[in-house]
């Protein structure tokens, strides 16, 4: 019943999208030939004569029909809870880009060049914007009736162990999908569990029986898995649906992929988004676009830091030093020079009151303009501009002993600035935390995540940290 209700919603919000798909392309249309007729000179021309064609009008309804087919290929009408607004938002803003490009090749083919290219502008703003608007709107209203009690999501958990509790602690950090435990099945009560103990797992049968149960989670530790056939038969034979916490939840990636290999079903464990040739390619291009950008607006305060930095001291202006890059590689990361030249360069990391700094590059690490040169690191390939810190390879050896999973960072390049960073993890903080921030990123990677990291750094006062000027 659950899944036949899904559906049902699923097609009424897709047929919704398409009356709003229409009513953008329609508004579009009016407000480019009746408020903006300036966007061609002489006014609109043909390319009303166009917009007002009974074809175009019929293309553009079958256009709106293939854009939602679109969107149920990439999962938007998924009604899962756990998939949220802004993933949903992205795939409506990339499909509809990618659906405007389409639209406007094929008028190209049927020669129908005055088509007006404000019409499309417009309509992209509108139809993302109308379907993302009415997704927030569904979502403040779901979550209104989940605070009423009222379409929540009925579980019965199997597991009484860790892994029960860890399940229990994430729901009880994300109350607004509307999850609720109705009870628990373990050979024993643990006092533990802040939700009903139902009894033993010969319970479970009799409870499936009972009405309102929408999804059962397996939540077994290790010494348990013997009870998954029996969580699954009962589950098959009631028609439930089922969903597993595996035992082994900590060592997997947050999205897994899974090939086959025969009966044998493969789980990749390593896998990043950074696998897909694409995902590389864009975030190398904005590296590269980035860097050279960057380069050429700091250049000036680039030059003023060099004259401070050889007048402050002696030594060179640059600051050479070896750091552990993608795949392990070492590359030469460039800084200014803040320290006098010291031997313990290779080995230590700075403090607040470190007596090595000078005046003047106390300064510039206080505003993080040390860091410029490596923009060239950058645009050479060593360096990304988000990512992981690069280390240098004392410390490497030294944390790769210690932290599980450390160099699971160094499947990516290091950057600039992180995810880690602008969450207050710099310099001489918690480095288990900090790698557990930059094993999150890597696994969650987008291209809207690299774009908030680098709005907060440059925006969100991450550039000035909190190390005083001596």
């Amino acid at each position: 019943m659950l899944s036949e209700n899904q559906r049902i919603r699923g097609l009424i919000s897709s047929v919704i999208d398409i009356v709003l798909l229409i009513a953008a392309y329609l508004l579009a249309n009016f407000l480019r030939f009746n408020w903006l007729p300036f966007f061609e000179e002489g006014g609109a021309g043909p390319a009303l004569d166009i917009a007002r064609s009974p074809m175009v009008a019929l293309g553009w309804a079958g256009y709106a029909v293939v854009m939602v087919l679109l969107y149920w290929s990439r999962g938007l009408y998924n009604l899962s809870r756990l998939r949220g607004l802004w993933q949903r938002s992205t795939t409506i803003a990339f499909g509809n880009a990618l659906g405007v490009v389409g639209f406007m090749a094929l008028l190209f083919v049927f020669r129908l060049q005055n088509f007006s290219r404000g019409v499309m502008l417009l309509l992209y703003g509108f139809s993302t914007g109308f379907l993302i608007f009415k997704r927030m709107i569904k979502r403040w209203y779901d979550r209104a009736r989940n605070r009423k009690g009222e379409d929540l999501r009925h579980i019965l958990l199997v597991g009484g162990g860790d892994m029960a509790a860890k399940y229990l602690l994430a729901l009880e950090h994300n109350p607004y999908y509307g999850f609720h435990v109705d009870g628990y099945l373990a050979p024993y009560a643990n006092p533990d569990l802040d939700v009903r103990y139902l009894g033993g797992y010969d319970k479970m049968e009799v409870t499936l029986d009972e009405p309102g149960i929408d999804e059962v989670v397996v939540a077994l530790d290790a010494a348990e898995m013997h009870m998954l056939t029996r969580a699954f038969a009962a589950c098959d034979k009631h028609g439930t649906r089922i969903t597993m916490v595996p035992f082994y939840n900590d060592y997997l990636p947050a999205r897994p992929t899974i090939d086959v290999l025969g009966d044998c079903k493969l789980i990749n464990i390593r896998q990043t988004p950074f696998d897909n040739i694409l995902n590389a390619f864009i975030k190398r291009a904005m590296d590269v676009v980035g860097s050279l950008v960057l380069i050429v607006l700091t250049s000036p305060i680039m030059l003023g830091v060099a004259i401070g930095v050889k007048l402050s001291s002696p030594g060179p202006i640059i600051f050479k030093q070896e750091r552990v890059g993608l795949n392990k590689r070492p590359f030469m990361m460039y800084k200014f020079r803040s320290m006098r030249v010291n031997a313990a360069e290779d080995s230590a990391w700075s403090t607040n009151s470190d007596p090595r700094k000078t005046r003047f590059g106390s300064i510039i690490r206080k505003f993080s303009l040390d860091e410029l040169p490596q923009f060239f690191n950058v645009l050479k390939g060593d360096m990304s501009l988000v990512g992981p810190r690069p280390e240098i390879p004392f410390h490497v050896e030294h944390f790769k002993e210690e932290i599980p999973r450390y160099l699971v960072r160094q499947q990516v390049r290091p950057g600039l600035t992180g995810w880690a960073q602008i969450n207050g993890l710099r310099g001489d903080t918690d480095i288990a935390e900090r790698i557990r921030y930059d094993i999150w990123y890597i696994e969650n990677w987008t291209v809207a995540l690299d774009i908030k990291i680098l709005f907060r750094t440059v925006f969100g006062g991450k550039m000035v940290n909190d190390e005083k000027i001596q």
